[in-house]
């Protein structure tokens, strides 16, 4: 959403905007570019498809958007949830 609504706004032909997320879990100690190096951590892989006609300056600059819209920085923040149990 942040990608289509930066590319609207620049009046860029943006087109077809198709993000596939895929889950896995690794051993820290296999990631490279990882502050953790203990334990297991969760790794997403993101691919962004836009079928718009773009050239390679704009694509570059969508998929820093990409990086810096809201679900992205929650998921790169550290996280505390907790639970409470209403009676």
């Amino acid at each position: 959403m942040t990608v289509r609504l930066y590319a609207q706004r620049k009046g860029w032909d943006v087109g077809r905007v198709t993000v596939r997320l895929r889950h896995s879990r690794i051993h820290a100690e296999d990631c490279m570019e990882c502050d953790t190096k203990a334990g297991f951590l969760d790794r997403i892989d993101r691919e962004i498809e836009l079928s718009g006609s773009l050239d390679e300056a704009q694509r570059k600059r969508l998929l820093e958007i990409a990086e810096h819209c809201p679900v992205h920085r929650t998921l790169k923040s550290e996280i505390n949830i907790r639970t409470s149990l209403i009676t």
